[in-house]
Order: structure tokens, then C-alpha cells, then sequence
């Protein structure tokens, strides 16, 4: 096997990990907690892994399905998407915005500034420096 490493460093004093010798770890779940997830019928998944749509292999007699494979599925299908969204694990999402203002940050925190603004601050940065 060839290592192309374009870098005159190793892979060790390189700024990020090579991702292309790191094993990507693969989530496998069971049908019955895929369909919970989802928010579909077990009997939906079992349709997609005989129409081949998702991937899977058998543990001790038992469906394990590639939780990527599950999601990219998911995407494809409008309805499994929309169940997803309103009867799976995206029930939730809503409960994790903050509803209460007193502990929601300021708008104007955010807002972007106008190009006046940021040199009308950096020449008053100028003028008080001695």
C-alpha cells in the first residue's frame, strides 16, 4: 500500500489526524430501536432491508442495521422524514429551544455590523491609543 502524504511532516505533527487511516466507527441498531428513532413501523424497516435499501448484517440471528444507512433512507423518503420530524427523536428538538426571554441572548448581540460602523471603531481605537 502506498501512504501519499503530500506533507514534508509526519501524520503525527500534523495539525489535524489523517482521516483516511482512521476507521470511520459505524453505529449499528437494532429494528425495533430504528423504528423507535424514526418513528415508524418495524414493519417499515423490514421493507426497506428486503427492498435493499438498507444495510445490515446478522448478529447471532438478530438484524443489526448501519445507523448511516438508516439516516440517508430517512432523507429519501418523505413520509419517514416527516414521522422522523413529528413522532421520532425530532419531537424533541422543539423542548431544546429557549422559550423564556429573561435567558435567550440579545438579538442585537448577533446582528451584523455595517462597514461605517466597524471603521468609525477601529479610527476611535486609533485616536486613543498615546
Amino acid at each position: 500500500m502506498i501512504n501519499e502524504n503530500l506533507s514534508d511532516k509526519p501524520d503525527s505533527q500534523t495539525d489535524q489526524p489523517s482521516t483516511a487511516n482512521t476507521p470511520k466507527e459505524i453505529i449499528r441498531v437494532s429494528i425495533s430501536e430504528a423504528s423507535r428513532l424514526f418513528g415508524v413501523n418495524t414493519q417499515t424497516v423490514r421493507r426497506a432491508i428486503s427492498a435493499g435499501e438498507i444495510t445490515y448484517i446478522v448478529v447471532s440471528g438478530r438484524y443489526k442495521l448501519n445507523f448511516e444507512s438508516l439516516v440517508k433512507w430517512s432523507q429519501r423518503k418523505t413520509t419517514v422524514r416527516n414521522k422522523l420530524a413529528n413522532k421520532g427523536i425530532g419531537q424533541f428538538i422543539s423542548s431544546w429551544r429557549i422559550s423564556n426571554p429573561l435567558y435567550s441572548p440579545n438579538p442585537k448581540v448577533f446582528e451584523p455590523k455595517k462597514k461605517s460602523e466597524i471603521t468609525k471603531e477601529k479610527s476611535n481605537k486609533k485616536n486613543n491609543r498615546p
